[in-house]
């Protein structure tokens, strides 16, 4: 359970959680009615994500990238403080400790899906996007070919 801040909480700012790209998997996000997530468009526009009632968003995370060779692409959000307080129900799908993420080979196509991305340790990955200190997607950086 996250509970973000609101718009009177971030003292001006109306960012409730800087852009980033999930480190994980997947994530599973479910809210309390107070909408606030947006998704960085192609075209570099902030959208809103509605999420429905009783519903949930899916956000697919670094590490389904580079195991999906970019086939699947990591999802740059964001939370926009709102008046109200906003909770949200947020499930990551991690992998486990020392696990090496490689993409498997029927992912790979030399026309259209070149290998991206090499093999990794996946605490090698969250060890790196700590030591540079940025939200920014680093997987392209860390692990990219």
């Amino acid at each position: 359970m996250t509970k973000y801040l609101t718009s009177e909480e971030t003292k001006g700012s109306n960012i409730g959680l800087v852009p980033h790209t999930d480190k994980g998997t997947i994530s599973f996000i479910c809210d309390n009615g107070v909408q606030g997530l947006q998704l960085l468009s192609k075209t570099g526009n902030w959208v809103d994500i509605n999420i429905p009632p009783n519903g949930f968003v899916v956000v697919v995370g670094d590490i389904l990238q580079a195991w999906s060779n970019g086939r699947l692409e990591a999802a740059t959000h964001r939370v926009v403080a709102k008046d109200e307080e906003r909770f949200v129900f947020i499930f990551f799908a991690v992998p486990r400790e020392g696990l090496i993420i490689k993409g498997p080979s029927e992912l790979v196509d030399n026309e259209n899906y070149p290998k991206r991305y090499r093999l990794f340790n996946y605490d090698e990955y969250v060890n790196y996007h700590h030591s540079i200190g940025s939200q920014e997607a680093p997987m392209g950086k860390f692990a990219g070919i």
